[in-house]
C-alpha cells in the first residue's frame, strides 16, 4: 500500500543529501561489480581498539549488574575518569557531578545540543567548511545558519572580525572544530582567547568539537578551549572516543564545560535515550586512563601515514603542507574541476573513495578530504592507481 499521502516533516526537507550516506551506496554498487575499493572516504579508523580495551569490556559483559538500564548522566566511574582526564591533559578542573556528560559519540550530542537549544529562527554561527553535523543539527533544529566561509589564506581560521555586528548581536550559538574536520587547520592559543572574547562580548554559545585532541604531530599539542580563562561560563567541548582508540562502532563520547548547558542537553536526553551501555563506559575508563604509549603508538601511525601519502601526492603535481593534526588530508582537486566530480571520477577510474569538499558545506567546494584509515601498501596501490589513470595536479591544465 502507497504512502504518498504522508509527508515527511519539513525538517527533513530542509536537509541536503547527506554524502556520506550517498557514497555508501556508490560503494556498494562499486563492490558489487567487483571493484576493489580503497575507501579512504569516511574518517573510521582501522584495526581494533587496544588490547586493555576490549579485555574491559569482556569483564564488563560477564558482570550481570551491567545488563540493566545505565544512569541517564552516566556511571558516576566514568564522568570521573573524564574528569580526571582533563585535568593530567589541560591542568582543567571539572566537576563530575555537573560538568561532564557521556554521550552516545559526540555526532549525537552535537546534534541533539541544537535541539536542547535552538527555537526555529535562532541565528547560529557555523564555518564552512565543517564537519557536517556542526550544520545539520541546527537545521534539524530550525535554525537560521550564517556560513563563516573559511579560506586557505586565512590558515581556514575564522575570521572573527569579518562577522558583521548586527549578525553577531542576533546569534546564539557559534560551533567550531580546532583541529579542524575536514581542513586539517590547527588555531593558536590567541585565537581560542579571541573567540572567548568575542562569544563574551556578544553572549553567544560557544561549541568546540575536540574530536582529534589526541591525533596531534611533530611536537603539536591541541588547546583546550576550557584552558582559556573564562571559557566555561559560556562554552562547552565535545570528546569522542572513536579516533584515538579505534572505537568509532561503541559510539562513546562525552561534553564537557558550562553547567547549565550540560543540564540542558541532558534533559533533552533523557526523554531520548537511556545512555551508554554500561559495560561500554566500564571500557570507555580504561581507555581514558592507559598510559600515553597507547596514544604516541596512534599519533605515530598517522604521522607515519600523513608523510607517505604527501610524498607520494607530491609526485603527482600535489604540494600539500604537512597537517599537524587530524588523521586527514585536505587537497585541492585538479584545476576545473569540482570536489564532486572528482570524487566521482576517483571512484569510478581508479576504485580509490575520497569525500568531496562540498560535503562539509559550499566552503568546501574545490577540495576532497583523503581519510589516512589505511596502512601504506595500501596507500601505495591507491597511488598506483592514481599514475596509471593519469590523475594529477597540474596547474596548466585540466587533468582529468
Amino acid at each position: 500500500m502507497s504512502l504518498s499521502w504522508i509527508s515527511t516533516a519539513d525538517r527533513l526537507s530542509s536537509l541536503p543529501q547527506y554524502v556520506f550516506a550517498r557514497l555508501d551506496e556508490l560503494k556498494a554498487n562499486a563492490r558489487a561489480q567487483g571493484v576493489d575499493l580503497i575507501d579512504l572516504g569516511m574518517g573510521n579508523p582501522d584495526g581494533a581498539p587496544p588490547a586493555p580495551i576490549i579485555e574491559a569490556a569482556i569483564r564488563a559483559l560477564e558482570d550481570s549488574r551491567n545488563h540493566g538500564y545505565p544512569p541517564f548522566e552516566g556511571t558516576a566511574n566514568f564522568r570521573r575518569a573524564i574528569t580526571d582526564w582533563y585535568g593530567r591533559r589541560y591542568n582543567v578542573e571539572l566537576d563530575p557531578d555537573g560538568e561532564a556528560l557521556p554521550l552516545l559519540g559526540s555526532k549525537e550530542g552535537l546534534t541533539h545540543l541544537a535541539l536542547a537549544y535552538i527555537n526555529p529562527g535562532d541565528l547560529i554561527l557555523v564555518p564552512s567548511p565543517s564537519y557536517p553535523p556542526h550544520f545539520r543539527g541546527p537545521l534539524i533544529a530550525g535554525a537560521e545558519l550564517y556560513p563563516l566561509v573559511l579560506t586557505a589564506e586565512n590558515d581556514w581560521l575564522i575570521d572573527l572580525a569579518a562577522i558583521p555586528d548586527d549578525v553577531a548581536q542576533r546569534a546564539k550559538i557559534l560551533y567550531f572544530n580546532y583541529p579542524s574536520n575536514p581542513t586539517t587547520a590547527i588555531a593558536p592559543r590567541e585565537f581560542f582567547k579571541d573567540i572567548v572574547a568575542f562569544a563574551r562580548k556578544y553572549e553567544i554559545l560557544l561549541v568546540h568539537d575536540q574530536a582529534y585532541a589526541e591525533l596531534a604531530f611533530d611536537g603539536y599539542q591541541p588547546t583546550s578551549l576550557l584552558e582559556i580563562p573564562g571559557a566555561k561560563e559560556i562554552g562547552v567541548e565535545f570528546h569522542t572516543l572513536s579516533k584515538t582508540y579505534n572505537m568509532a562502532g561503541w559510539r562513546v563520547g562525552f561534553v564537557v564545560g558550562n553547567r547549565h548547558v550540560i543540564q540542558g542537553l541532558r534533559t533533552l536526553k533523557t526523554n531520548l535515550d537511556y545512555g551508554i551501555f554500561a559495560a561500554l563506559q566500564t571500557a570507555a575508563e580504561t581507555a581514558l586512563q592507559l598510559p600515553d604509549k597507547y596514544v604516541f603508538d596512534v599519533q605515530e601511525r598517522y604521522r607515519g601515514r600523513r608523510d607517505f601519502l604527501i610524498q607520494g601526492l607530491s609526485e603527482l603535481g600535489w604540494s600539500i603542507p604537512k597537517p599537524k593534526a587530524t588523521m586527514y588530508l585536505w587537497i585541492p582537486c585538479p584545476i576545473g574541476m569540482g570536489s564532486t566530480d572528482f570524487a566521482l571520477s576517483m571512484l569510478q577510474q581508479t576504485g580509490v573513495v575520497v569525500t568531496p569538499g562540498n560535503a562539509f558545506g559550499a566552503g568546501g567546494e574545490g577540495y576532497v578530504r583523503i581519510s589516512l584509515i589505511a596502512g601504506c601498501d595500501r596507500l601505495g596501490e591507491a597511488l598506483e592507481r592514481l599514475k596509471q589513470a593519469n590523475i594529477r595536479y597540474d596547474t596548466s591544465k585540466v587533468a582529468v
